[in-house]
């Protein structure tokens, strides 16, 4: 790919990932208010994870965690984020930069997001892409995460159940 062209979809992709990075930073300041909670699906194998070795050995691809009421020590930066949860009774710390989350939701608030690319992980290629509509469809996590559409916000209650994903109009 030449440098003459402008890759929306990636900046998109970054931006969407500041309102995980905001979320969080909220939480982290103020806590989390009324029913909101988050699931957060991110890939274990990824530089810069990092995450107790028998959790990574049951899920050597990808794992969601939930932020609601038992969570501690939520910290975040511009690269990632850091939280302390409890596995089987045990405090683990869990760090996680923003670049290895595929996916986002706030199901109080009927709000999630599915990240398709990991910035800087060799993602220009189009293999990342390659069948749009199920993975438009495929929920963000195996422990029941909303299902949001590829980098693109899922917001309120669209009644036609509509979501406009935005690799559609991606030159292939």
């Amino acid at each position: 790919m030449g440098l003459e062209e402008l890759r929306y979809d990636k900046m998109v992709e970054e931006a969407l990932r500041g309102v995980v990075r905001e979320s969080l930073a909220f939480a982290a300041e103020h806590g989390l208010p009324g029913d909101h909670h988050f699931y957060i699906t991110f890939r274990t194998h990824l530089p810069g994870v990092a995450v107790p070795d028998y959790a990574r050995a049951r899920h050597p691809d990808e794992m969601t965690i939930v932020l609601q009421h038992q969570y501690w020590d939520l910290d975040v930066d511009e690269t990632g984020f850091a939280v302390t949860l409890s596995f089987s009774g045990k405090s683990e710390r869990l760090v996680i930069p923003f670049s290895a989350i595929t996916g986002f939701a706030d199901p109080s608030a009927k709000f999630g997001l599915q990240f398709q690319g990991i910035p800087g992980q060799g993602d220009d290629e189009d293999e990342e892409f390659e069948d749009e509509e199920s993975d438009a469809a495929k929920p963000a996590s195996d422990a029941g995460a909303a299902p949001a559409a590829a980098a693109s916000p899922a917001v309120g209650d669209d009644s036609d159940g509509k979501v406009v994903t935005l690799d559609r109009f991606r030159k292939k």
